[in-house]
């Protein structure tokens, strides 16, 4: 029952950090456009408020329970190679993270360090890792 509470609270801390994840470089677009400060601003407040409050916390929310659940069931969970493949995904999206906070705090002052068409592209990349990452967990391919 314990792993079923701990399965529940996982899957809503990832859905808040996509959801965070897929928000915060749409941000990114909108300030990149921005040429009047008050606008410029209200982002850069926007982006601190969304990245620390929201986005960090679920990641490492979405860490400490995915975790837990992968040393309740170790023996299990460490010999599936579609686990191994979701840790990979899992990390590349801790890096994906970790670049949007380079790229908020990069934005202040600076709002136009990459272009709009930039983060557009870049705002894209969790789609994939979700795709991805969904079909491991419910499919368990066998490699």
């Amino acid at each position: 029952m314990l792993l079923l509470w701990i399965k529940a609270f996982h899957i809503v801390a990832v859905v808040c950090w996509f959801a965070a994840m897929f928000y915060l470089p749409r941000l990114f677009v909108y300030h990149a456009q921005s040429t009047d400060e008050i606008s410029i601003k209200r982002f850069e407040v926007m982006e601190r408020k969304l990245y620390r409050g929201i986005m960090t916390p679920s990641m490492i929310a979405t860490w400490g329970l995915g975790l837990w659940m992968l040393w309740l069931g170790r023996d299990y969970y460490l010999s599936q190679h579609w686990m191994h493949a979701k840790l990979t995904l899992v990390l590349l999206l801790t890096g994906y993270h970790f670049a949007c906070g380079y790229f908020r705090k990069a934005l202040i002052g600076n709002p136009h360090i990459k272009s709009h068409v930039y983060f557009r592209w870049f705002n894209e990349l969790p789609v994939f890792a979700l795709i991805a990452i969904v079909i491991l967990v419910v499919v368990k391919p066998s490699f």
